[in-house]
Parts: C-alpha cells; sequence; structure tokens
C-alpha cells in the first residue's frame, strides 16, 4: 500500500469523553474505560505481533484497519501506537504513516547486558532455594520444550522457552523481575524469533537450559550463574549474520563487537 494512503495525523490524540450519567447500581463501563480497555487490547497484539515477526520490519500499521477489526474509533488505535512508538517498536512519520520500527542493533549488547544480570540474580537464587517439586516443574517444561522442538511449532517454543525463564524467577522468590526482564528484552525477542527456525537452533537451546536446570538440582548458584550467562551470550553470536541475511530488517550500525 502506498505510503500516501497509511496513517496520517497521528500526533493528535483526542480523549474520550465519559457520559454524565448519574451512578446506578448497575452501568455499562464509561467510554474512557472503553477506550482505554480498546487501546490495552491493541497495543497487546500488535506488541505481539511485532515481537513474533507476523508484523515484519518496515510493514505499515494502517489506523483504519486496525480500528476497523478491533470495531473501534482511531482513538484507542492511536493510544497504543504512541506505547508502541515509546518502546522503539513502531515509527510515525507526520503525512506517511506508521511502520514497524527496524530492530536497532547498536541498542542490542546493552540490552542483552541488562538482561544476563537480571536473570543471573534470579538463577542465584533459584539454586540456593529450589525444592524437588520445584525441579521437578522446571524438568516438566524442559518436556515440553522437546515436544514442540519435535512438532517443529516455534511459536509453541518460544512461549515454553518464555515460561521456563518466569518460573526461575519464581523459583527464585521474585517473580517481579521476569515482567522488568521481558520489557528490556523486546528487541532482543524480535531477533529470537528469527533464530528459532534455523536448522538445530532449539536442540542447542534445549541443551542450554537443561545445564541450567541441572545445576538447579545440584544447588550449585556458581554454575547455574554461568550456564544462563552462557545461554544468553550466545544468541548475540548470531545476530550480526541475521543482520548480514537480512538488512532491511535492522536499522543502519556497524556490526556488533
Amino acid at each position: 500500500m502506498p505510503r500516501d494512503q497509511v496513517l496520517a495525523g497521528q500526533a493528535t490524540i483526542v480523549p474520550a469523553i465519559a457520559p454524565g450519567a448519574t451512578p446506578v447500581a448497575v452501568k455499562p463501563p464509561r467510554a474512557s474505560q472503553r477506550g482505554t480497555t480498546a487501546a490495552a487490547a491493541i497495543y497487546r497484539d500488535l506488541r505481539a505481533d511485532i515481537v513474533s515477526l507476523a508484523r515484519k520490519p518496515g510493514d505499515p500499521i494502517v489506523e483504519k484497519l486496525v480500528a476497523e477489526a478491533f470495531g473501534v474509533s482511531r482513538t484507542p488505535v492511536r493510544e497504543a501506537v504512541l506505547r508502541l512508538a515509546d518502546e522503539g517498536l513502531v515509527e510515525v512519520f507526520p503525512q506517511s504513516g506508521t511502520f514497524v520500527a527496524r530492530i536497532p542493533i547498536a541498542a542490542l549488547p546493552e540490552a542483552n547486558l541488562i538482561r544476563k544480570t537480571l536473570e543471573q540474580a534470579t538463577v542465584r537464587f533459584a539454586a540456593e532455594r529450589a525444592t524437588r517439586s520445584q525441579v521437578a516443574a522446571l524438568q516438566a517444561n524442559l518436556e515440553r520444550q522437546r515436544e514442540v522442538d519435535a512438532s517443529g511449532c516455534a511459536d509453541g517454543f518460544h512461549q515454553a522457552d518464555e515460561a521456563f525463564h518466569a518460573l526461575i524467577a519464581d523459583i527464585a522468590g521474585y517473580p517481579g523481575f521476569w515482567p522488568i526482564t521481558q520489557q528490556v528484552k523486546v528487541q532482543i525477542d524480535r531477533c529470537r524469533h528469527m533464530t528459532l527456525p534455523y536448522p538445530g537452533r532449539l536442540a542447542t537451546v534445549i541443551a542450554e537450559h537443561e545445564a541450567i536446570v541441572t545445576a538447579i538440582a545440584d544447588h550449585d548458584p556458581d554454575r547455574a550463574v554461568k550456564a544462563l550467562g552462557d545461554h544468553i551470550d550466545g544468541l548475540l553470536l548470531t545476530i550480526d549474520d541475521m543482520r548480514l541475511a537480512t538488512p532491511l530488517y535492522f536499522s543502519p550500525a556497524e556490526a556488533l563487537t
């Protein structure tokens, strides 16, 4: 679709107006509440599409089509787009439109380091505190990863992978670390989705996860920290190759060092 047909006037947000009805025991949500709920749903779905590469870098996000799909006005769509822009997932060009942002390769090493620092903290506590039933839960998750690997379902594997890391934070006693980690690693996750179809990639990730679980089961914090650090750093080794293979997916930058 030509860009002149894509979103225009993104900078203007029209606030929803709540009706001034007298409160009663049961009443429908106010217009502002409905708008907030719609904006949150649109944000969630667009974000998931962008991170999973269902919407690829450079793809247009057509406000009218999104609004029609959700059965809402353009106001909640604009609110969702602004949230995505704040995260660096979309770019808004006045008079041209809104497009899925390319992956900022120069920002990935720092994001990876922050993620590693957070997750190494939780895995250390997990190795110190894990009960037998919690280790069994990790092992059950590993089995789920093997099943989805055998089925060839990359999206299913990503979900199991996310659940694995979230479980470690739960076992550590600091589940709040995981939402922070998810926010930090959003651009890294786009790269992760690119690597999943690579031959042998899922088997490699599962082996790295197995090393982490073994260290936790052995209550060896130092080994758990090293295993998790090696696992997270492994992705960076493939990012520059991905940039060369799909240059249009990445923002211009020097090769990673």
